[in-house]
């Protein structure tokens, strides 16, 4: 049975979020907000401000907090005189470029934390059908495209068009384009050809680190990139931005028109599908499955791993059986759940361990059967002989977790807090310390009601036992606003 796929907008004047849902279920989410936009997709003036020869790449001012990151190939790739030659044989970056050097870059991959935005000089303008390299020289087609007729049809349509109209650049094909009539992929590139033109007239006089053009937002952009031929609803909460889609798909992708919806109804439009629920669920570390195991997902900055448990499922059968059926059902919820989450990155995935060939090859053809809806590039191994599952998974902007979460001010991201006896100790400790260094008067601690409440109790001998021993008065006081592990020592 087919999929019921559908796309709901709500919008509020600070956040627009999308949900995709499939057979009535979250798969995706984005979010965007007023004062954090993506800038994927945006073409920038920049200034090449230090050179890495050691890395191959050069550090660009591009007007943001943080520089971006331009590599060597992504300069090559903008340069007829590398066609068809491999990176490894791309130049010296210092060839290529030197600091204060003016460039026009494009952003392929958002900051995500420490790190500067990706930056690339191939430019491109993407519509629905079609991909513009304006300073590109040659057809590609999406390998998703599998049909050698509409492949070759496509390539001669847009062959056509190119030398009926004189146009420059180059074109990637699209998977969307597949089945697209000769009118559409006219259009697109009339459309593309046309703001590339803007784009052009914006970038004469320029001053370097400012932007030169801006993706379309996030509703938009949903309709250009996320829907397809299945998708049966567009449903959007907000009359405003309903309007601005009915435009831009009476412009852009006609076809779309009948299935844009505008949504009044007073319930929440997220609550109607019970998306705020799922949201909620996938800023959890454990993942309940239906059978009675569960997953648990650790996203650090180096990689996410994601260890497998049979949980309270026990099984009707034996141990075998009952590993198997859990590792079957969390290798399909494992596929969800980078989709909604959007991890990127290296993924280590600790599958319970099994004995059987035949299972082990069952649960990886889970695994590749549930990423097959997923638009990101993945590369899943086998599984090695600890039973573990390495999975890649290209990163393009930041995960759920980034954008909704911060870190921790009490833990600063470790997940632990030190025990109130730990705390207690060192104040103890700390005490003796100062008074061997300053000699003063006498002392005062001020820390959380806990902590007070444990020195002036169990720990009371310990505290008179150090008045004694350093010959000076301790007194202690709570105050309510002070964390678990935090103290300070006033010297009198």
């Amino acid at each position: 049975m087919a999929s019921k796929d559908e796309i709901l907008i709500n919008v509020t004047p600070r956040e627009t979020r999308v949900a995709v849902v499939e057979n009535g279920r979250l798969q995706e989410l984005h979010l965007e907000r007023t004062l954090s936009r993506g800038i994927v997709g945006n073409i920038f003036k920049g200034k090449v401000v230090r050179v890495l020869p050691g890395m191959q790449a050069a550090f660009v001012d591009i007007g943001l907090d943080k520089n971006g990151f331009l590599h060597a190939a992504d300069i090559a790739r903008n340069d007829p005189a590398f066609a068809g030659r491999a990176m490894r044989d791309v130049p010296a970056i210092q060839d290529l470029v030197h600091e204060g050097k003016s460039v026009y870059v494009q952003v392929l991959k958002d900051p995500i934390g420490s790190k500067g935005a990706r930056l690339t000089m191939e430019l491109s303008m993407p519509s629905r059908n079609l991909v513009y390299l304006p300073n590109g020289f040659d057809i590609g087609i999406s390998q998703k495209i599998e049909s050698l007729e509409e492949r070759e049809r496509l390539r001669s349509l847009v062959s056509n068009q190119i030398e009926m109209h004189d146009l420059k650049g180059g074109f990637i094909i699209r998977t969307l384009a597949e089945s697209a009539s000769d009118e559409d992929i006219a259009n697109d590139m009339i459309f593309q050809q046309r703001l590339w033109g803007y784009v052009s007239a914006a970038m004469k006089g320029a001053l370097p680190a400012t932007l030169i053009h801006e993706d379309v937002p996030l509703s938009l952009r949903t309709m250009r990139d996320l829907v397809h031929d299945d998708m049966e609803k567009i449903r959007i909460d907000s009359r405003e931005t309903f309007d601005k889609a009915r435009e831009f798909a009476k412009d852009f992708m006609p076809e779309l028109i009948d299935k844009l919806e505008y949504y009044p109804g007073e319930q929440p439009l997220f609550g109607l599908y019970s998306i705020e629920h799922e949201i909620e669920s996938a800023m959890h570390r454990k993942v309940m499955l239906k059978s009675g195991g569960d997953m648990i997902i650790d996203q650090t900055e180096a990689m996410t791993t994601i260890d497998v448990n049979t949980g309270s499922y026990v099984g009707r059968r034996n141990l075998e059986e009952t590993l198997f059926k859990t590792n079957l059902e969390a290798a399909t919820e494992i596929a969800h759940q980078l989709r909604l989450r959007n991890l990127g990155g290296i993924i280590i995935v600790d599958f319970i361990d099994m004995q059987s060939a035949k299972h082990k090859k069952q649960v990886l053809a889970a695994l590749a059967a549930g990423i097959l809806k997923d638009r990101v590039k993945i590369n899943v191994t086998d599984i090695s002989p600890l039973g573990l599952v390495e999975i890649t998974r290209k990163r393009t902007r930041e995960s759920l977790e980034q954008v909704m979460c911060e870190t921790c001010p009490i833990c600063n991201g470790r997940g632990t807090v030190k025990t109130i006896q730990t705390v207690c100790y060192e104040i103890l400790r700390e005490i003796l310390r100062e008074d061997r260094q300053y000699k003063a008067q006498a002392y005062t601690v001020v820390a959380a009601q806990k902590v007070v409440d444990l020195l002036l109790d169990e720990e009371a001998s310990s505290v008179a036992d150090l008045q004694e021993f350093i010959d000076r008065p301790i007194s202690i006081q709570a105050d309510p606003y002070y964390q678990q592990q935090q103290y300070d020592i006033a010297l009198a």
